[in-house]
């Protein structure tokens, strides 16, 4: 009596069929990886890795930023985010509004015109808050010794 179990024949030609597949897959993947390294040139080596300092180099600037990093969290928020929509959509709407608007004229006449539109006041506003929380937080931050 044998103790040795055969396996059937089914389950080989199922495992040499599995087998060749993984080495038909490693055959690509070795092509790969050999292209890969045929095509990285000593210069083209040299340019991703100088690419790769001055963007660590710049990143590391960046974060050092106290504005900056400032600045950015600011943005984050909800109520800059519509800011930064309405500033997009409003850059938008203006370049093609001037790039189809004939020239001003000029004078006097068409500054009073200007000056009566409801959007001019509305900028002249926006501005007008802008530099005054600006001027606030300029002195503010000098007060504190921070610039």
């Amino acid at each position: 009596m044998s103790t040795q179990t055969e396996v059937p024949r089914s389950v080989k030609s199922e495992t040499v069929t599995d087998f060749s597949q993984d080495l038909a897959q490693l055959s690509e993947f070795a092509t790969l990886v050999t292209s890969a390294r045929d095509a990285l040139s000593d210069e083209i080596v040299s340019r991703v890795a100088s690419a790769l300092s001055e963007g660590i180099t710049l990143l590391d600037r960046l974060t050092r930023n106290e504005g900056l990093m400032r600045l950015l969290q600011v943005l984050d928020r909800d109520d800059c985010q519509f800011l930064l929509v309405g500033l997009a959509d409003a850059l938008t709407a203006t370049s093609r509004e001037i790039a189809t608007a004939a020239p001003a004229r000029g004078g006097m006449g068409e500054i009073v015109r200007l000056m009566r539109q409801p959007g001019t006041q509305e900028g002249l506003r926006v501005l007008s808050l802008l530099g005054e929380h600006i001027s606030e937080s300029m002195r503010e931050l000098h007060r504190r010794g921070d610039g």
